[in-house]
């Protein structure tokens, strides 16, 4: 399994040589992942080296060959290393079309984890991706994805607890009863959601909250949950 900037090192060196017929040098490699040394470019070639995936040429300049790619690789890293991941659930606007998440040789994909969302008294939203975390496929199924953190008690009958992490499926339907990321104004809560004629009810599962209820105009779901993880330390 590669780790994220592998995986991008090793995307970007291989559309290089598609485009110029040579690998990028080691200031180019360096710029476009934006690390601060080319050391840190160092490890990760001598990393996907013993990984079988790239292998160094003898008395050559920029003397790099791509051996093979991950499965179901398909996409370069970007020209200037990786930009924010911001999805609706957070801004409330427009989808773009992201760039399809590695998948591991073990039968996993590595899904961003976009920050905290409030299981309780709804809290802002972190915007950038703080790290990835590599989740079964079995798990996923077809769509985008992300994960968030849980903050909070009010879903803990529902078996999600404080410092969970939920798996999203993106988008911005959902069947009453289903557990939905919800934007409310600019703050986004998980909660169950209920269809209760012209209005929308937004249910906790811990008896001590109590349900909200909004007009249609004033819910905007952003994905609905699929899975869950639970770390332990």
């Amino acid at each position: 399994m590669l780790t994220r900037k592998q995986h991008e090192l090793l995307m970007f060196i291989h559309e290089r040589i598609k485009e110029t017929g040579v690998s990028p040098s080691f200031d180019e490699m360096k710029e476009a992942l934006d690390l601060a040394s080319k050391s840190g470019i160092h490890r990760l070639i001598t990393a996907l080296e013993e990984r079988g995936f790239i292998r160094r040429l003898a008395h050559r300049a920029r003397a790099l060959e791509v051996v093979k790619l991950p499965q179901q690789a398909t996409a370069a890293a970007p020209p200037k290393g990786r930009g924010a991941f911001k999805p609706q659930v957070l801004e409330g606007g427009g989808q773009a079309p992201a760039a399809p998440a590695p998948i591991a040789a073990d039968n996993t994909r590595e899904l961003p984890i976009l920050g905290r969302i409030a299981a309780g008294t709804p809290i802002d939203a972190i915007q950038h991706e703080r790290e990835r975390l590599p989740v079964p496929e079995t798990m996923l199924g077809g769509g985008e994805h992300y994960v968030l953190e849980v903050q909070g008690d009010s879903m803990i009958e529902a078996g999600i607890l404080d410092g969970d992490y939920v798996i999203i499926k993106k988008g911005d339907t959902a069947n009453s009863g289903e557990i939905v990321v919800a934007l409310v104004g600019e703050e986004a809560t998980l909660k169950r959601l209920r269809k209760k004629g012209g209005s929308i009810a937004l249910e906790a599962a811990n008896p001590k909250y109590e349900t909200r209820i909004f007009g249609p105009d004033q819910v905007e779901v952003q994905g609905k949950l699929v899975g869950l993880i639970r770390r332990y330390h």
